[in-house]
């Protein structure tokens, strides 16, 4: 019995992929508005539908926590390791201040900005990912371009 779950395990773990569905990453910009470290996982077998979650700051007078959550989809370029990164973000944000130059007499206020992205993901030989994305701020105060850099680990 032991050996056929011995033989079962090792003709199952050469039908493994390579492909890495974790992602954890630090983000300047993006969805976590001035940095963020963020978990990803892709949803399917290959690259392409994927969830993320993750804990940012922002700063006006103080240090705001803000909690960013999205999906994305890999759209595979003709190398297997770059792709184009599209996605739709929420991130939870608490404003006390002038978040983008908005909003003076805010005191406390809660809100969520909505943040879609499309940038160029590459993930390399030694499991790292990087990401570069133009990531436009909506809220309720309006629009505000933005862009994002991330570096992380692929496991």
């Amino acid at each position: 019995m032991l050996t056929v779950f011995a033989l079962c395990t090792v003709i199952l773990s050469f039908g493994q992929s390579a492909f890495k569905k974790n992602d954890i990453y630090l983000e300047a910009g993006g969805n976590g508005l001035f940095g963020s470290v963020n978990y990803e996982r892709q949803l399917t077998k290959k690259p392409g539908l994927g969830a993320r979650i993750g804990f940012g700051f922002y700063s006006e007078n103080a240090f705001y926590l803000t909690i960013p959550a999205g999906i994305n989809y890999l759209f595979q370029l003709k190398n297997d390791k770059s792709f184009i990164d599209a996605g739709l973000g929420a991130t939870w944000t608490r404003i006390d201040g002038n978040l983008f130059g908005k909003n003076k007499n805010s005191n406390g206020d809660h809100f969520i900005n909505f943040i879609p992205s499309v940038g160029y993901r590459r993930h390399t030989a030694r499991n790292l990912m990087w990401r570069i994305s133009v990531t436009p701020v909506v809220n309720k105060y309006g629009l505000v371009p933005w862009l994002a850099a991330s570096i992380g680990k692929r496991f």
